[in-house]
């Protein structure tokens, strides 16, 4: 296990302070144990990804570092300065005021402003850890919050169209989200941290397909076929609606494929249902309605094809 916390978060010695926070971030969402279902050696690296961001992220603690080399103690990065060639018995703790006294004596200078290193602060100072500006005063920097987590979920065609809610797991906790109806594909949906025990988790809905309906916004289709007879004459047929209810509608006489019937009312919060028809005809006509089709065609001479986009 690397005992330098640049390689431990994978960045460079020159690294920026953003570039720090940007890749312990990631990492930290990586190997979180509520990510990683007890694995052990996620929580162990989780732990050294944390030391080693509590050492780079402090400005004295980095500078010390720097400095003095790589730390003592063995699997992280230990309390205070964050070790020091030989380490202090191993990297054992040490008192806060001895230390300092240590180092005035070996190095000089002092914690007063222009004076070096504040060595109050590395050694955990005679404040004992108090916060400070959004800083724990010989704790370190205090630690950002879990990046938020992003993730897809998949919903059913009609629990998007009318709602209800769906289940996930966050780390191995199952999580009950309710789906707003109407709701779009790509739109997010937020699970606050309240909620997960730990980050926010933020869902891009996926929406299944679904065997028969199709969605244009707000509006639901579904093809019906007819045949040949009731284009041609009109008639009625029984069509589904999205409630799981059926409804009788007209076809007019002299229907095209692809012409559509509208259900004011019947889609999406307030949208429509359109019935789009196809005309259905006999894969292997008999004889006899070959005769009739050849009646037909010596009735009716007019050219479909005369308004078609390429003439």
């Amino acid at each position: 296990m690397p005992s330098d916390p640049y390689e431990v978060l994978g960045v460079s010695r020159s690294a920026s302070a953003e570039e720090i926070t940007k890749a312990y971030r990631k990492l930290a969402q990586k190997y979180h144990p509520d990510r990683n279902g007890g694995d052990k050696a996620a929580e162990a690296k989780f732990k050294e990804v944390n030391n080693a961001y509590e050492v780079l992220s402090d400005p004295q603690k980095k500078q010390a570092f720097d400095t003095f080399g790589a730390t003592g103690g063995p699997g992280g990065f230990p309390g205070g300065a964050g070790g020091f060639p030989g380490g202090f018995a191993g990297g054992q703790q040490m008192d806060p005021q001895a230390a300092e006294e240590l180092f005035r004596t070996m190095f000089g200078g002092g914690g007063a402003p222009g004076g070096g290193f504040d060595f109050g602060n590395m050694f955990g100072g005679a404040a004992g850890g108090q916060r400070r500006g959004g800083k724990t005063r010989g704790g370190g920097r205090a630690r950002p919050p879990m990046e938020d987590v992003q993730t897809d979920v998949r919903v059913p065609f009609m629990t998007a169209a009318t709602g209800g809610s769906v289940s996930i797991d966050v780390g191995g906790r199952e999580i009950d989200v309710r789906i707003p109806a109407g709701i779009e594909e790509g739109k997010k949906l937020r699970v606050p941290a309240s909620a997960t025990g730990s980050a926010d988790v933020y869902l891009r809905v996926l929406i299944d397909p679904h065997p028969y309906f199709k969605r244009e916004g707000n509006d639901v289709l579904v093809e019906v076929p007819i045949s040949a007879a009731e284009a041609i004459l009109g008639g009625k047929v029984d069509v589904p609606t999205l409630d799981g209810g059926e409804l009788t509608v007209k076809v007019p006489p002299g229907t095209s494929s692809g012409a559509r019937v509208r259900l004011k009312g019947k889609g999406i919060a307030g949208g429509d249902q359109y019935l789009v028809m196809k005309i259905v005809v006999p894969a292997k006509p008999d004889d006899a309605t070959k005769k009739l089709m050849e009646q037909y065609a010596e009735h009716n001479t007019q050219d479909p094809r005369a308004n078609a986009a390429w003439r």
